[in-house]
């Protein structure tokens, strides 16, 4: 279904130690571009590895997963930016790149396709939590070093885990946010998206759908991209991104960006599975999320954000 809907206008810079959103002005679109779009820690890479899988038909990438799909936006102290376009540019396959803007950062183009992905906040932030406690002493220099030089250094973190909760549900990094500190709101990056759900060259996918129906969630993918796939085909990519065969694999899918974490990929792909803040989060914690709910989203996007299904 489509509706008549103005096309997304950038109105907005982020630039923090992990965002810088102008590196989007250096990208040359070609008209069968796909970029692959959540907020963080709901399905990415995930994502990444199906589209890789349809791209590639044989299951053999030219190299990792997370280097041949790089995320665009990520903030750079070494000015590595022109390095990432100019690698792009040289890819003959089909590209897909990785974006954790809000759609207000993007220059929006009608012959791109957009992936957008989202996971019950709740759940994103039981994964942040994993990543956030085991980024290696690398990945912390550079934190460190991007924090210095935007002028803003790197906050002392909560090393409790409700504690960071509580930072990260009432405090933001950009002003026009109002949670997600220290790195960005994922209600805010749901809400920037919401009104173009039904854009032709948009398609929403939920963490619940893609892991309730892996199958099924790939057919979807795989028509909106225009790809022909046989059940067979279908099953077979279904096989090869499981957690398990993504964890056994974890070098064909991160490659280099192993490095940044502590345990390298194993610790990176992590658990893949939902409700895990149940009794983690106290009642006082989860009326901060129906509070920040409330500010960000009206109730069809609020209850899509959460469980997924069929969206308003």
């Amino acid at each position: 279904m489509t509706r008549d809907v103005a096309q997304p206008q950038r109105s907005r810079v982020y630039l923090n130690p992990f965002l810088c959103s102008d590196y989007w002005a250096l990208y040359r679109p070609r008209d069968d571009d796909i970029v692959i779009a959540s907020a963080y820690k709901a399905g990415t890479t995930w994502m990444q590895t199906i589209v890789a899988n349809l791209i590639f038909a044989d299951g053999q990438f030219p190299s990792a997963v997370m280097e041949m799909s790089p995320w665009i936006d990520r903030y750079r102290p070494d000015d590595g930016i022109e390095a990432i376009m100019a690698q792009i540019e040289r890819q003959t396959h089909r590209r897909f790149l990785k974006t954790h803007l809000p759609l207000d950062a993007l220059h929006f183009l009608p012959q791109v396709k957009y992936l957008f992905l989202a996971r019950d906040p709740r759940d994103i932030f039981m994964s942040l939590w994993n990543h956030h406690c085991n980024y290696s002493d690398k990945t912390l220099t550079q934190i460190s070093r991007a924090s210095t030089e935007l002028g803003q250094p790197w906050p002392k973190i909560p090393s409790d885990i409700n504690e960071f909760w509580r930072l990260w549900m009432t405090r933001a990094w950009f002003e026009w946010e109002s949670e997600g500190y220290p790195y960005w709101s994922v209600l805010h990056n749901v809400a920037s998206w919401w009104p173009y759900r039904h854009l032709p060259n948009v398609l929403f996918v939920h963490y619940n759908d893609l892991l309730a129906d892996t199958p099924r969630r790939i057919q979807s993918i795989a028509r909106f991209l225009d790809f022909e796939l046989s059940p067979q085909r279908v099953s077979e990519i279904a096989a090869r991104v499981t957690l398990a065969q993504m964890k056994q694999n974890a070098s064909q899918v991160m490659g280099i960006f192993a490095s940044g974490f502590k345990g390298g990929g194993n610790t990176f792909i992590n658990k893949g599975t939902n409700g895990r803040w149940r009794g983690v989060l106290s009642e006082r914690d989860l009326k901060l999320y129906d509070a920040a709910l409330a500010r960000n989203l009206d109730a069809p996007a609020a209850r899509w954000s959460a469980h997924g299904g069929d969206i308003a």
